[in-house]
């Protein structure tokens, strides 16, 4: 997957249903550390709701939802058919209700929770990212036009410049598909006396 479409801003509505009102929240996020952090704020934020019910979901089809004392199949995985409709990753949504006195039995609950999660996410703008990976590059001084030449014509983006070992050193981040290319045209042009290291993933727009 080299490419996402994610949120480009979180976002909040509000749904209302027999009484009871329910909250949606939703985020883009990076990692499943960064959803538990946001969970945990909303719950601390909303200490005083019913229930704090939510499914988020990563690259590579990494998915979390809960009911949180719903009855199962009402809410957790109604959230995450919603994210799902909208073709997304990399989001949590979370959908705060305050019970208003009614029940609404399973049906119209689930579609409550469906409805609050979709209106959150049709109103977010989205944006599409792609994979980037870091590449370190070690290169002698005298090479640094054309290192920096090549940096620029791949459409890197530099993150931090160093010396070490009487070396240049450079960070950049570059779109994950052009790193091979990278690192050949550094090598041809330092005929092999440059060192390029790629690691890290992740996405960037």
């Amino acid at each position: 997957m080299e490419k996402i479409v994610t949120l480009k801003t979180k976002n909040e509505s509000k749904y209302k249903e027999k009484g009871s009102v329910f909250i949606g929240l939703c985020f883009p996020i990076s990692n499943a550390e960064e959803a538990e952090q946001l969970l945990s704020e909303i719950r601390k934020k909303y200490y005083d709701a019913t229930h704090h019910c939510f499914a988020y979901k990563l690259i590579d089809n990494v998915e979390k939802y809960s009911d949180d004392g719903e009855p199962t199949g009402t809410a957790g995985i109604r959230i995450l058919n919603a994210i799902s409709h909208f073709e997304i990753t990399n989001v949590l949504v979370v959908v705060v209700r305050y019970f208003g006195g009614v029940k609404l039995g399973v049906g119209p609950l689930g579609k409550a929770y469906y409805t609050a999660a979709v209106q959150c996410l049709e109103n977010t703008e989205e944006i599409e990212l792609s994979r980037h990976k870091e590449v370190t590059i070690k290169f002698n001084y005298e090479d640094s036009g054309k290192v920096h030449h090549i940096l620029n014509q791949f459409e890197s983006k530099e993150l931090r410049n160093g010396y070490e070992h009487n070396r240049a050193v450079i960070t950049a981040k570059i779109q994950a598909d052009k790193a091979e290319n990278l690192t050949n045209e550094i090598l041809n042009a330092t005929k092999n006396k440059a060192e390029v290291n790629i690691a890290q993933l992740e996405f960037l727009l």
